[in-house]
């Protein structure tokens, strides 16, 4: 959700009091336009807009639900993430566990079997060798005999070397490595999860809808606009005083504010510009556009809605010189 402010016409000032070099303590008058907070509704997923049956004009309370996106390839992508992180989770348990006794006995009967072999080609290897001294064996036999001892030698070693492995377990590098993996599985379903709630668009505000962007059935990307909540219980009047009447205003007093129709209703001076510009360009004349203005904000009591953003209204402030 994307908060701004709705502007409507730039105000007009229209001062009140005398001409001269001196100020007489005669109100202070100012017509301008009424504002009000309102709320661009952005979709936080993408996907189909599955409901949406609001309509412009419509009011909506806080967390009141808006629309709805379909999450049916979410849901899909949910239960693929939950079995790889069951599948993580059991590879993990595997690595902590280590090694069956079944597996390790097998391999131990292998070692040893291995070795009985290595004993009997030594003993052949020395058999071969006592031939050749006494002339009665062949070079080709003994260095056959070598090889054979030599390789399964090699082969004996390589398996004490797994059986101590196998025994020893998996390294902790190993161990931390799957109990990563599952950690990333859970934070992606708690993602995936977040997703499917922010599938339902709530109005983080009491308002009226006075903008619809969007339609049901649409596809929609990350980002995508749905509609505008203004709160109309949060208005205001944007007026413009010239300098020298600026000081006769403060912060926080009361003026009083009229519509064209002649409703009057309190209002309280919320906002005054440190910084001088120039009137607006919907000012009448060119002469009264090259004044330098300061913007003011008077705010309104407008729980019943009689303000309206782009409504003119009027402004009578009572020099602060006047207000006890």
């Amino acid at each position: 959700m994307k908060r701004s402010t709705f502007t409507g016409t730039a105000a007009l000032a229209l001062l009140a009091g005398g001409c001269g070099s001196g100020r007489d303590p005669a109100l202070i008058v100012a017509s301008g336009h009424v504002e009000a907070t309102d709320v661009h509704i952005l979709t936080k997923i993408a996907g189909r807009l599955e409901s949406f049956t609001l309509q412009e004009g419509d009011r909506v309370k806080a967390d009141q639900e808006l629309a709805r996106v379909d999450t049916t390839d979410l849901r899909l992508s949910l239960q693929q993430a939950r079995a790889e992180r069951d599948q993580a989770g059991a590879e993990l348990r595997l690595r902590l566990a280590g090694a069956r006794k079944e597996d390790i006995a097998e391999l131990t009967a292998q070692v040893a079997n291995v070795a009985v072999d290595l004993e009997n080609a030594q003993r052949d290897l020395d058999r071969m060798e006592g031939l050749l001294e006494r002339g009665s064996g062949t070079t080709k036999v003994r260095d056959d005999a070598k090889a054979r001892r030599d390789m399964t030698s090699y082969r004996l070693a390589g398996m004490e070397e797994a059986l101590r492995r196998m025994k020893a377990g998996s390294r902790p590098e190993e161990i931390d490595s799957a109990r990563a993996r599952l950690a990333a599985m859970e934070a992606r379903i708690a993602q995936l999860d977040q997703q499917i709630k922010d599938a339902i668009v709530t109005s983080p505000l009491a308002g009226v809808v006075t903008e619809k962007v969007a339609e049901q059935g649409e596809l929609l990307q990350v980002g995508s606009a749905l509609c505008v909540v203004t709160d109309l219980a949060d208005a205001w009047l944007t007026v413009y005083v010239d300098g020298p009447d600026l000081g006769r205003i403060r912060v926080g007093q009361e003026a009083e504010v009229a519509t064209d129709d002649g409703q009057r209703r309190n209002g309280r001076l919320t906002f005054v510009a440190s910084q001088a510009e120039f009137t607006p360009k919907n000012v009448q004349t060119r002469d009264e556009r090259v004044k330098l203005v300061y913007k003011v904000k008077v705010g309104l009591q407008n729980q019943d809605g009689l303000f309206k953003p782009g409504m003119p209204a009027e402004a009578r402030f009572r020099p602060a010189s006047e207000v006890k």
